[in-house]
């Protein structure tokens, strides 16, 4: 079979769970890992030939999708902000939209020197590697409640070339005397009610401890975050926050009822909502 057939049977087998641009971005992944070809390539080459091995391969990456299960666990990894992180059921697949936040910080740090700065829900270690990586003058802390993903996230660290200091710990009982300049999160902020407009790879393949909160307590991380930031945080320091893009205002008047100021709203590419930033002076 040729490679551009293949693509095609790719998109039809798909047709019920993703959308047909969906279907060959799967499949560009796909391609790229098992035939080691990027996208401009693939496209060159679709009158190619598969030997019977690489379209085993690609064939058995279809079956593991069409029963839900992610491209990026399949794979063993995932592409975030230049690097490849390793990825599996204990940790969050990094998406584009933290990407954004992490190009934030990096470009309002990148000139300063001595900082100090905290992650808080490691995860992969895709926010505090990947700064560590383009800030490498950063001391970088981050933390997380679950062993399995932070014997995940020093893996990733250790093959990306980064020193990044972990710390077990849940944050909603965590204290420390430690200050630091910044402060960054991307905690869970999916509320219960939310759960029927997903999709259902991440419903089933993700871990929920990393994604759901409680309807009833929808803010409760970014509460305790603030909190922890107003004792943790330098005087000039600054505090970021992927947000829910539904919660936007509700993220904003629970900062400034915090004594929060300086506060600053981004939406992400698609105009939802994502991002916030806010300082205590």
């Amino acid at each position: 079979m040729r490679i551009g057939e293949l693509e095609e049977h790719f998109q039809l087998e798909l047709d019920e769970i993703y959308d047909g641009d969906e279907a060959k971005a799967l499949f560009s992944l796909a391609a790229e890992h098992v035939l080691k070809l990027s996208p401009s390539k693939l496209r060159m080459v679709r009158e190619t030939s598969l030997t019977f091995i690489d379209f085993q391969k690609l064939l058995s990456i279809l079956n593991d999708l069409k029963i839900g299960n992610p491209i990026q666990h399949i794979l063993g990894e995932a592409h975030f902000y230049g690097s490849i992180f390793k990825v599996n059921e204990h940790v969050l697949i990094p998406r584009p939209e933290t990407e954004e936040l992490v190009d934030w910080i990096i470009h309002d740090l990148e000139s300063k020197r001595n900082i100090h700065l905290l992650d808080i829900g490691t995860g992969s270690g895709c926010i505090p590697i990947t700064i560590k990586k383009y800030l490498p003058l950063t001391e970088v802390s981050t933390i997380d409640i679950s062993n399995r993903a932070i014997v995940t996230a020093k893996e990733n660290a250790v093959n990306i070339g980064t020193e990044v200091k972990f710390i077990e710990a849940d944050i909603l009982t965590y204290k420390s005397e430690l200050k630091y300049d910044v402060i960054v999160s991307n905690p869970p902020y999916i509320r219960a009610l939310e759960k029927e407009a997903m999709h259902k790879n991440v419903l089933s393949f993700e871990p929920h401890i990393a994604l759901f909160v409680s309807d009833e307590e929808p803010l409760i991380f970014y509460s305790k975050i603030a909190d922890f930031a107003i004792s943790n945080l330098t005087e000039d320091g600054f505090l970021y926050f992927e947000i829910n893009e539904y919660l936007g205002v509700e993220t904003l008047d629970m900062l400034k009822d915090k004594g929060f100021n300086n506060i600053e709203l981004r939406k992400d590419m698609q105009g939802k909502d994502r991002m916030v930033k806010a300082s205590l002076v």
